[in-house]
């Protein structure tokens, strides 16, 4: 099976495409055209979620001899890039040279270091995103996409296998009691896809007999799954984290400006303190006769009169949103940019108990964004609690404009392929974090009620960032980070606990929301400096928001001037 890669460029990167060029530009791009061509037929789903759709009918190789070949690649690319000598390059190819050599050092730290693929079981997450991704983006009809809806579906039994062939023995119940709950909520995706392709294909078509048939063996794959899981639950320890060795080995891959883990720690601490006595101080505000916690619920009261309510309000102040980065020139938004509103699908549930953004697909020639919102976790009937309308403002804010949506959107506009190749969530997610204190300063829902929300939610985020480097370095476990999460932010405990779970697989991921935004305030803070008179706020967003989705250190450096041809 062959897939290519095409870098895409509009007219706008005329400037970004163009300048000096070196006798070894052409090796370092068949380099970067292989590796990524590579890269789609190894993850089908990466495939479709970047527009490539010669793999929408595939599922991974789930095998362990799959990825321990995988991991021999990536070090021949390391070896490659290497050898590659950065002298022979144009300036903007020695820079995606280095952005390259840092993703691979990155990636090959969680395959070798972390090894979540034989510990962390994750056949659900693969079928469920799989199927996902193309029910819900409609970059071709309906009939073509249940198609290869069909085929993933007909691999999932073999996906499932596998992945139950390479887990190890040092597995994490938790990991796996998360996998059960994500299953339990799998046959209904089915279903849905089943009764759409009914209304599309007709009850009696060939098409949808094979369906029907690929459906019920997955169910079958699934249920047997299930089973497994519950049988050897009790193989599953408690041994998540990293440890302390390891974990500052992983924070200084991530290239934080030099941070440490202990300074990453306090700038939580430090965090933490601020925001809750700026909290403080904005519900004396409100009302100074009654408690914080008090007026805390008094706003979360506030709320839509069902999630369909919630719905129609997250969409108004997206639309909100959007328009005041128009009216104060804070941006320039993508072309043809469109976002899609819609409930978290069931699988996600127990992983995404609030909203989450995904981006739009970068090959596709007309494609948008997937904003989802989450009704509840396990059916809380308090969850409505979390759809108030100040947190609403927020998180559409830090999910669509000007956040995740536009960021990301910006970001595929690159022309790059070495730019794709880059892990830099503390850009992404700080990047939607610096939107929320940006959008207030500029006046945007800046209400008391609003405000005590942003610092309610950026109170959410130092805790991140506390308890990521205190669990993943073994200082705590998890039940003692559940306590402190509903101590310091007021979630409701089963929003907390699917919080939590999630932070145990994913070290370093969390600190980058809060400590992504303090980096880029300070990068704000300096390139005023610097340039005096002559800053300007949208220049200033603009350089990075279509520079990639590059990590804050490198994004200093672009804003220096490396990084572009001709420059």
């Amino acid at each position: 099976m062959t897939t290519h890669v095409e870098p895409r460029s509009d007219p706008s990167d005329a400037d970004r495409t163009g300048g000096p060029r070196g006798p070894l530009d052409e090796e370092f791009q068949e380099l970067v055209q292989h590796r990524c061509n590579r890269l789609m037929e190894r993850y089908p789903i990466l495939a479709t979620f970047l527009g490539v759709h010669s793999e929408d009918g595939r599922l991974s190789d789930g095998s362990r001899a799959a990825t321990e070949s995988a991991i021999v690649e990536d070090r021949q690319f390391l070896a490659d890039l290497d050898l590659l000598d950065p002298a022979g390059l144009g300036p903007a190819l020695r820079f995606d040279r280095e952005l390259a050599i840092h993703g691979t050092r990155r990636g090959l730290f969680d395959l070798e270091e972390h090894r979540l693929w034989e510990r962390r079981p994750s056949a659900m997450e693969e079928v469920g995103d799989g199927l996902f991704l193309l029910f819900a983006r409609d970059f071709a009809p309906l009939r073509d996409r249940l198609l290869s809806m069909t085929s993933r579906l007909e691999a999932a039994p073999r996906l499932i296998h596998q992945q139950r062939e390479r887990i190890g023995p040092r597995r994490v119940r938790l990991w796996d009691e998360t996998e059960l709950r994500t299953a339990s909520a799998m046959p209904a995706l089915f279903d849905e896809i089943t009764a759409a392709a009914a209304d599309t294909w007709g009850i009696d078509a060939p098409e949808q007999s094979r369906l029907l048939k690929a459906s019920e063996e997955a169910k079958t794959a699934v249920d047997e799954y299930t089973e497994w899981l519950r049988q050897t639950l009790d193989q599953g320890g408690e041994d998540f984290a990293l440890g302390r060795e390891r974990y500052d080995r992983l924070v200084a891959l991530r290239e934080f400006d030099g941070l440490t883990s202990d300074e990453i720690l306090t700038i939580g601490e430090e965090q933490l303190a601020a925001n809750k006595a700026a909290r403080e101080a904005v519900a004396r505000k409100i009302d100074p006769h009654a408690s914080e916690a008090d007026v805390l619920t008094r706003v979360k009261a506030d709320h839509p009169v069902d999630f369909e309510a919630a719905l129609a309000a997250y969409r108004d102040s997206m639309a909100r949103a959007r328009q005041h980065v128009i009216d104060r020139d804070l941006a320039t938004l993508p072309e043809g940019e469109n976002l899609a509103v819609v409930p978290t699908p069931p699988y996600l549930r127990n992983v995404l108990p609030f909203a989450a953004y995904f981006a739009p697909a970068k090959f596709d020639a007309d494609s948008g964004g997937i904003y989802v919102v989450t009704p509840s976790v396990d059916g809380d009937p308090r969850a409505m609690l979390e759809h108030n309308r100040a947190s609403i403002s927020n998180t559409s804010i830090h999910e669509a404009y000007p956040g995740h949506h536009v960021q990301l959107s910006a970001a595929m506009r690159h022309p790059s392929l070495a730019r794709l190749l880059v892990d830099a969530p503390e850009f992404i997610e700080g990047w939607g974090m610096y939107s929320e204190q940006m959008m207030r300063e500029q006046g945007f829902d800046d209400t008391p009620d609003h405000m005590l929300i942003l610092y309610t939610d950026a109170i959410w985020r130092a805790a991140r960032i506390i308890l990521d480097v205190r669990m993943h370095r073994g200082d705590i476990g998890v039940p003692e980070a559940i306590d402190f999460l509903v101590e310091h932010t007021g979630f409701e405990r089963a929003n907390a606990t699917a919080e939590v779970h999630r932070y145990t697989s994913t070290p370093t991921y969390q600190v980058s929301y809060l400590l992504g935004k303090v980096m880029l305030l300070r990068l704000r803070e300096d390139e005023q400096r610097r340039l005096g008179d002559r800053f300007s706020l949208k220049a200033f967003h603009d350089a990075m928001l279509y520079a990639g989705s590059l990590p804050i250190s490198y994004q200093r450096r672009v804003l220096a001037g490396e990084g572009s041809n001709g420059r």
